[in-house]
């Protein structure tokens, strides 16, 4: 076995090199951060789609997760506090063919971002939201959060969080998104597997993925370090594939219900725009972005497309699952 033996080789050498910005490396993360593997998993699932990387965007916003956006070798944006979400809005609808990725944490999303993300889940806009929860601000000084779990502390709340912490699988399914999954950064591969089936699909689809953060959250909780964290995942992590998403609460160092718990599909915003306007305005309307012969030839081509990706993940899982059990 060979290593490499400076930064140089390590960066040309890494097979993550493709889909990452190597020249920025080592990134910013404390050890034990579960925001990397996140991002490891996004650039496995972007490798095994096969999708134009030059029709994939993705979008972060402020704090340590939307630190993502300079890291990935795509066309990113690192966007204001709160904002990925509009702004990834405005990437859609200006460009229909891109697909939209937007990775944040919990503050930025359902903090100062909340407002945007239930709308965006209420009309099906067509993207992909993947939110890293690790229950703090862990770049501004470990404050509470909406996802902060009742009674744990947090420099805002030095004695214990009071507050009704946001369930956001619940929160998702209730504004209306089509796809709804939850795992942690211990479920490498379900995050993976998830990632690739929300980008194979349309309308508005929603991961959250649990992650620790060490230096502030766990620190302050006296949980311990990273690896005392994905002991807590392996252990009371339950996965629990469509359960009922107003059961998923997560107390203080519960039990994490995981899995997928919403897949329907329904017309995305571009869609029931186009739908309404035809209805009313009948052959006088311009369908949005192509003519309709354009629009069935391109439906045709992403429903086979989407068919054989989903071909491609079944067979994996049959062989991965084969490996296992041999």
């Amino acid at each position: 076995m060979t290593y490499a033996n400076s930064d140089t080789e390590f960066r040309q050498d890494s097979p993550m090199a493709e889909f990452l910005r190597m020249e920025r490396m080592p990134h910013i993360w404390c050890p034990g951060c579960g925001i990397g593997t996140v991002v490891n998993a996004f650039a496995e699932a972007v490798k095994k789609s096969g999708i134009d990387m030059d029709k994939l965007a993705v979008v972060s916003g402020i704090g340590c997760t939307g630190r993502v956006a300079g890291y990935v070798k795509l066309d990113s944006f690192h966007t204001t506090h709160g904002r990925a979400i509009p702004f990834a809005t405005g990437l859609k609808l200006a460009n229909p063919e891109l697909k939209v990725v937007v990775v944040s944490g919990d503050g930025d999303l359902f903090g100062i971002g909340g407002n945007h993300f239930i709308h965006a889940a209420r009309r099906n806009m067509d993207m992909v939201v993947i939110c890293v929860n690790n229950f703090t601000y862990g770049m501004t000084g470990g404050q509470l959060t909406p996802t902060t779990p009742a009674t744990a502390q947090a420099s805002t709340t030095p004695y214990g969080n009071y507050e009704y912490p946001f369930s956001l699988p619940s929160l998702a399914d209730a504004a209306g998104a089509s796809y709804v999954a939850r795992w942690t950064s211990l479920h490498a591969r379900n995050v993976t597997q998830s990632i690739r089936e929300a980008m194979n699909r349309k309308g508005f689809s929603f991961i959250e993925v649990i992650a620790p953060c060490t230096t502030l959250y766990a620190r302050r909780n006296r949980l311990g370090d990273g690896l005392n964290a994905l002991e807590y995942y392996q252990g009371d992590a339950e996965i629990a594939h469509g359960a009922d998403t107003r059961t998923v609460d997560i107390d203080f160092q519960g039990k994490i219900k995981v899995g997928k718990f919403v897949d329907r599909e329904k017309p995305t915003y571009l869609e029931a725009v186009n739908e309404r306007y035809a209805n009313v305005l009948g052959d006088e309307y311009q369908l949005y972005g192509k003519t309709q012969p354009e629009r069935e030839e391109e439906a045709r081509r992403e429903a086979a497309a989407r068919e054989l990706e989903a071909e491609r993940m079944r067979a994996e899982d049959e062989a991965m699952d084969e490996q296992e059990g041999a």
